[in-house]
């Protein structure tokens, strides 16, 4: 019974554990007064003009979906784009700089 119990225990701290790590490594989804508020400061570039951008890479892409979050203290757009042959693309650029960060078929 005892081994029962100790692996229940180390089983419940491995979870937080992973939970944890999980929880640092994922970004956080900023709402859009956040977005407005750090576009005015002039901490990130207008989403349009990262947009703009995004779509001379693909030309006649549509657009899926675009997200401003935060991760580590950066900012970055993820933006999902449906390219004219039917692959979705994943971008993700740094909304302070404007660079590219990963482009990926998702």
């Amino acid at each position: 019974m005892k081994v029962f119990l100790l692996n229940r225990c180390t089983g419940g701290r491995m979870a937080l554990v992973l939970l944890a790590f999980c929880s640092a490594v994922m970004a956080r989804d900023l709402d859009q007064d956040e977005a407005l508020r750090l576009r005015q400061q002039g901490v990130i570039l207008p989403l349009e003009q990262l947009l703009q951008q995004a779509m001379d890479r693909y030309p006649g892409a549509k657009l899926l979906e675009a997200e401003l979050e935060e991760k580590h203290d950066v900012y970055f757009y993820e933006v999902e784009l449906l390219s004219p042959e039917g692959v979705v693309r994943e971008l993700g650029i740094d909304a302070t700089t404007g660079r590219l960060l990963k482009d990926k078929e998702d």
